[in-house]
């Protein structure tokens, strides 16, 4: 199995040098790609591999942030929203959530003001608008404990995010964009109006330099490290960073229903359906002092998000329920709030550029849902550096696999089950969902399990490991399971092993993995 790689980045300049390769800095390379730049992203680990596949998985418009007067954001997400159910109806998909009232907390009336203002803070709106609810007469109290007697129904979106970042890797490199995993930017100066970086191959060691008229530090927690030591710019903007965590449990109820649930430090806990058996519940807001790499959930934070369960649901857990957890490091701008949840989500874009010097344009804070925007804006504060820049082009464009006829998935669905009949029900669904119209290309000419290959735990077939590698920048066990998928839930430590040997043998070496086929 092998890659077709791009463009050797030691044999040419570029005109924009991408640091990061999380949803902010894919996103960019995709959007200033399609508008004709020579881009080079640098991802020091794999695509997604820190926060942007740690959130709560959701494209919403923030309905907590009206609290905090944020109506330009919240304006701005749900209209984002509806754009990337269009964009990606296979990864994103409605959800609706139910918010119990507590009368102990946020009052009846302003729930209800708040769920107004965020049914007609958006322009256009394809999901249905908010509602009450009896939770004593309906079927969605029935999880519910018997205090909590009515409620709220309102629609946000459900996302893979980290597959949303991959996807927009992949479109990025169709429109010309080198993509480099695993490959760090060690230091970067300017000379003669432009950037010269040192990059180094984190599989094979391998240093070289490059030259770029502009550089976009997207490095998410360590926005602030790139940018004072790796581009040596001193700025006033500071990064505040705040650890999520998330703990995943068998499944606490049926239904494709979700859960908002307030708390009584007026933050709001996620119940949401996950991977067809479990119930994913989240997140957490603590600071985080230590190093903004991999991170892990607390004894602390394990018992609060279990808390907020037992306050509201008749099934109660404990920390010997969880089957999963996840953390990550939010990278916000810093805006002095006193406390964490208060912290504004909005993003902040730095620009240093002096007179007749090459720019570099640092990103702080920002939310997966809004990310295409922020993209827009990031090239607009660049465009006085590149006179032929193109128009903004993504509001209206799919990405990998959301070519389907109206955006209609389930007419999708139902067409590919139909063409692979010889595949479980379920893998079959999970290939629609995962990889939308690219699903064909894994088939392929299969006429039956077997022409598959070697077959995994969880469904996964050495055809879709073949694709991952080759056109998703997959390298290891931990890509395939935890980023490209979460079939880790669903695979044994032997599995694991397996998987690993299968990649040692068949994937490519990091020196031949710039790009895919």
């Amino acid at each position: 199995m092998t890659t077709v790689a791009n463009a050797d980045p030691s044999t040419a300049d570029y005109d924009l040098l991408v640091i990061g390769g999380g949803i902010n800095g894919t996103g960019i390379a995709r959007d200033a790609a399609g508008r004709g730049l020579r881009v080079l992203l640098c991802e020091r680990g794999d695509l997604a591999e820190f926060t942007s596949s740690s959130s709560t998985k959701l494209i919403h418009g923030g309905l907590r942030y009206l609290e905090q007067y944020a109506f330009r954001l919240v304006r701005e997400a749900l209209a984002e929203r509806e754009r990337l159910l269009r964009m990606a109806p296979h990864i994103i998909w409605p959800l609706r959530f139910v918010l119990p009232h507590d009368t102990g907390l946020r009052p009846a009336w302003l729930l209800r003001l708040g769920l107004f203002l965020y049914d007609h803070l958006a322009r256009l709106r394809t999901l249905p608008g908010s509602s009450g609810v009896d939770l004593r007469r309906s079927a969605l109290g029935a999880p519910l404990q018997a205090h909590l007697t009515k409620g709220f129904v309102y629609s946000d979106c459900w996302v893979e995010d980290s597959r949303l970042v991959v996807l927009n890797a992949m479109d990025a490199h169709a429109r010309g964009a080198v993509i480099r995993t695993r490959t760090g930017v060690e230091l970067a100066h300017r000379s003669a109006g432009a950037w010269s970086a040192g990059l180094r191959d984190g599989v094979t060691g391998r240093r070289w330099e490059v030259r770029a008229r502009a550089i976009v530090n997207a490095a998410g927690p360590w926005v602030g490290e790139t940018l004072g030591v790796t581009l040596g710019i001193d700025s006033r903007a500071a990064v505040r960073l705040i650890k999520g965590s998330h703990i995943v449990v068998k499944a606490l109820y049926p239904g494709e229903h979700a859960y908002i649930l307030q708390q009584p430090d007026q933050r709001i806990v996620f119940a949401i359906p996950f991977e067809r058996a479990f119930t994913l519940i989240g997140t957490t807001d603590v600071p985080h002092e230590g190093p903004p790499g991999a991170v892990t959930i607390s004894t602390e934070e394990t018992r609060y998000l279990c808390d907020a369960i037992n306050r509201s649901f008749a099934t109660r857990i404990g920390p010997g329920d969880v089957v999963w957890s996840y953390s990550g490091v939010r990278p916000l701008y810093n805006d002095a709030a006193t406390e964490a949840s208060a912290v504004t989500r909005d993003y902040v874009l730095d620009l240093d550029a002096p007179a007749g010097q090459a720019p570099a344009l640092s990103v702080f804070g920002g939310k997966i849902t809004t990310y295409r925007r922020l993209a827009e804006h990031a090239l607009a504060r660049l465009a006085p550096s590149f006179p032929d820049l193109g128009p903004a082009w993504t509001g209206g464009a799919t990405l990998p696999g959301g070519d389907m006829a109206n955006a209609d998935f389930e007419a999708f669905r139902a067409a590919f089950a139909h063409a692979v009949p010889f595949l479980p029900a379920e893998t079959a669904d999970r290939l629609a969902r995962a990889y939308g119209t690219q699903a064909h290309g894994i088939v392929g000419a299969a006429r039956c399990l077997a022409d598959l290959g070697e077959r995994f735990e969880g469904g996964l077939t050495a055809a879709e490991v073949d694709h991952l590698v080759r056109a998703e920048w997959a390298r290891t066990a931990d890509d395939v399971l935890w980023r490209r998928s979460k079939l880790g839930l669903r695979t044994s430590p032997d599995g694991v092993a397996r998987l690993e040997a299968y990649l040692a043998r068949h994937a490519t070496s990091g020196a031949d993995s710039t790009a895919p086929a």
